[in-house]
């Protein structure tokens, strides 16, 4: 993991899914997604346990010198005041992204909100659906720009 405790005002972060280990750098902040919204966490942030939303993660001011942005969905982000882990079940570049098998992941998801009829755990699972679709959508055109 990059180094933590260290005194340049960074934090170490690391971004892991179950394949792989996709970053670990340092960075001035990252800019995240959680069920609740996206929030930002410096260094020195206070300690928290996040449910991980699907949408960007932006690392910013790291050694490349240039922000640098991944997809995840779903997972968990853990923030102490030198580190930030985040642990999605799915992680890409946004280039990695297939923003037609998005698109057709949202016609699914909405096609599963009109059918789910009164059962509240179906409505549930195609609102997931749907704002991950829709989150790739976005992260897929953002990475044009």
């Amino acid at each position: 993991m990059a180094e933590t405790g260290n005194n340049t005002g960074k934090i170490a972060v690391r971004l892991v899914t179950p394949d792989r280990v996709l970053v670990e750098c340092l960075a001035d902040a990252v800019e995240l997604p959680s069920s609740a919204g996206y929030m930002e966490v410096l260094y020195g942030h206070a300690p928290l346990l996040s449910d991980l939303g699907a949408g960007l993660v932006t690392l910013h001011g790291t050694d490349a010198g240039v922000d640098t942005k991944y997809f995840v969905s779903q997972g968990f982000v853990e923030v102490l005041p030198g580190q930030v882990t985040i642990l999605a079940e799915m992680a890409l570049h946004p280039e990695e992204l297939d923003a037609a098998a998005a698109r057709e992941q949202l016609a699914v998801g909405e096609a599963a909100w009109h059918g789910a009829g009164d059962d509240a755990a179906n409505y549930d699972a195609a609102n997931a659906t749907i704002r991950e679709a829709e989150a790739k959508i976005a992260a897929a055109e953002t990475s044009k720009h």
